[in-house]
């Protein structure tokens, strides 16, 4: 999976590329990324990337052109390395998009990567989006200083998923909203000591039964989810996710309340 970002501010995405999980992936070959300023696409000698807006209003809005020279670079470079770029997605951080998930991890996990345009200031020239951009991601419903922090999450939720990234691959997919688990929470989690400030771990984990702990966390993963997210729940039961184990343990929970 190959990476591009295209940003005002390309120091931002060592973090990623450098550091934890996704650091030791892309050390292990398992993805690569790059980073293209547009600055480096302008024309004139104050490498000018923005202007004022047409219709006056606050703020300055970025030029259509160093953008799309720098989207340009990035599908160039992937034809040199004999990457994908035909089909390649170029997404736009942006308020407006489709609300990113787990299952938008999955899919560019599974896909030869993505190009990713973060925008600063007030936007982004609407002709360059209508022009260029093939889809539109927003983290959720507030605003951002620019759309690095947002792709930084992206790429992050979707190098996890790849096969090796993580020590055991079975971490995903106990995750939280992986499909292995209904797309439900996941259970709550224990370590050492087992009493803290007064608090026990669960006899259950402590007991070696791994059937037993099977269904405890199952049990706990509902009964979190229904009380934190019943939207996931529904979600999983209009799927046919939840099975009459499930369901009885859910009626059962919902009489105790």
């Amino acid at each position: 999976m190959h990476i591009d970002i295209v940003s005002l501010f390309p120091d931002m995405f060592p973090v990623v590329g450098d550091l934890g999980v996704t650091g030791r992936a892309r050390r292990l070959g398992l993805w690569s990324m790059h980073v293209w300023n547009p600055r480096d696409y302008t024309k004139d000698v104050h490498r000018t990337v923005d202007d004022r807006p047409y219709g006056g209003g606050p703020g300055m809005v970025m030029l259509a052109e160093p953008l799309e020279h720098a989207l340009d670079a990035a599908l160039k470079a992937r034809q040199q390395q004999a990457m994908a770029s035909a089909g390649v997605p170029v997404i736009l951080m942006s308020p407006a998009g489709r609300r990113f998930d787990q299952a938008m991890a999955q899919e560019l996990a599974d896909g030869p990567g993505a190009v990713f345009i973060c925008g600063r200031y007030e936007g982004i020239d609407q002709r360059f989006i209508d022009r260029r951009v093939t889809q539109e991601v927003s983290l959720g419903d507030f605003v951002l200083s620019g759309g690095e922090i947002a792709a930084l999450a992206c790429i992050d939720a979707a190098v996890r998923l790849l096969p090796g990234a993580l020590n055991d691959d079975d971490s995903a997919r106990q995750d939280s909203f992986n499909v292995a688990t209904s797309g439900l929470l996941d259970s709550p989690h224990y370590t050492r000591p087992e009493s803290y400030h007064g608090l026990e771990v669960p006899e259950i984990l402590r007991s070696g039964h791994h059937a037993h702990i099977a269904v405890w966390r199952r049990q706990q993963s509902l009964a979190l989810t229904a009380q934190r997210r019943p939207d996931l729940l529904e979600a999983a039961r209009s799927k046919g996710l939840l099975d009459k184990k499930d369901e009885a343990f859910l009626r059962s929970l919902a009489a105790n309340l």
